[in-house]
């Protein structure tokens, strides 16, 4: 709430070096939709390797470790846990997919950060969908011992204060008053320094900033972990956080340490995402010209699709499919049946 009460104050003064990020930004947003239209087979691979780092990451920040072969078995739907680790592992799995699954994003409000909250405990006992009952306080041991850096409003304030956030929030939405990463941000600090539930706070807030990049059209949070390059960074993390959070209570904070910090993390998402994306379709290209070449060149005069796959070992079944119908339409394959028993003859 406090990052939206004057909004003239927080949102002016926008450090110089944060403009030609938010640009970056915005330029990776508008390529997404071309690598979409392109190589969606692509980033289904992407999506699902994303999605088992960010469940993991985002856990691990908190001090929920999983082992990567449980995290694996977890992340396809194991219906048996070991312990309460994997219990949480597996409601972070359960929130993830339903944000990725929406087709249609509704205003914030506390209602789906109730839903999210659920999901996230839903394997671990039931604690979640309620707001706090007790004072709860952000600490720090770095020093050796506990220390309270952080001491967020009391309990009976944090139903008014969320609600105000989540408006307040939604109508500077619509009225355009800042870059969507520059509200995002506000919003994920005022959540923070609510810290409106008992436990989960930080991966709730994960979560939501998941929700509205979504729902901004900022996708690329479906193929490339932020929880990820949180997690490696974890330390600037709490240092821009701790920044930004300084006399929030009075509402004489800076929201720019925290909002260039997430910014910077989306910005080198979009990055690492180009980046991957250009390095599978590399790959892909190269295996899709030796299966050409094979086909063409080595393969007997009619063939079945097995046995171009025998002969092309650590070639994916789909992209022979893929080189095979490529060919037939170049006119230079013709095929007799279908499925894996169809017969391919050379033209």
């Amino acid at each position: 709430m406090h990052s939206f009460i004057d909004l003239d104050k927080t949102f002016s003064g926008q450090p110089r070096q944060l403009g030609p990020v938010l640009a970056r930004i915005d330029t990776g947003r508008g390529r997404e939709q071309l690598f979409h239209d392109q190589a969606p087979q692509l980033l289904r691979g992407l999506s699902e390797s994303a999605r088992i780092a960010s469940i993991t990451a985002s856990n691990a920040i908190e001090g929920v470790i999983v082992d990567s072969e449980r995290a694996i078995k977890i992340a396809e739907g194991a219906p048996r846990f070991r312990n309460r680790n994997e219990k949480e592992f597996a409601g972070y799995r359960d929130a993830i997919d339903g944000l990725m699954r929406l087709e249609h994003y509704e205003p914030l409000g506390i209602p789906l950060l109730l839903h999210l909250h659920r999901q996230l405990f839903q394997h671990a006992g039931g604690r979640g969908g309620y707001l706090k009952s007790d004072p709860n306080y952000i600490v720090s041991y770095e020093s050796g011992h506990r220390e309270v850096v952080f001491e967020p409003p009391p309990p009976e304030e944090t139903e008014f204060l969320l609600r105000e956030t989540f408006d307040r929030y939604n109508a500077a939405k619509r009225e355009e008053v800042g870059h969507p990463v520059v509200l995002i941000g506000a919003l994920i600090l005022d959540v923070l320094a609510i810290h409106p539930v008992a436990d989960g706070n930080g991966r709730l807030a994960r979560l939501l900033t998941t929700y509205e990049l979504l729902a901004r059209g900022y996708g690329v949070a479906r193929y490339v972990s932020l929880e990820q390059r949180i997690y490696d960074s974890k330390n600037t993390y709490y240092q821009r956080l701790y920044d930004s959070q300084q006399g929030w209570h009075a509402c004489e904070h800076t929201i720019w340490p925290w909002v260039s910090y997430l910014a910077s993390v989306l910005s080198v998402a979009y990055d690492d995402f180009e980046a991957s994306v250009a390095a599978a379709r590399g790959t892909m290209g190269n295996k899709q010209q030796r299966v050409r070449e094979y086909v063409l060149e080595q393969a007997p005069p009619e063939f079945r699709r097995r046995d171009i796959e025998r002969a092309m070992q650590g070639v994916s079944v789909a992209t022979i499919r893929l080189v095979l119908n490529e060919l037939r339409d170049e006119g230079r394959i013709s095929v007799s049946g279908g499925g894996p028993s169809a017969r391919w003859r050379r033209s």
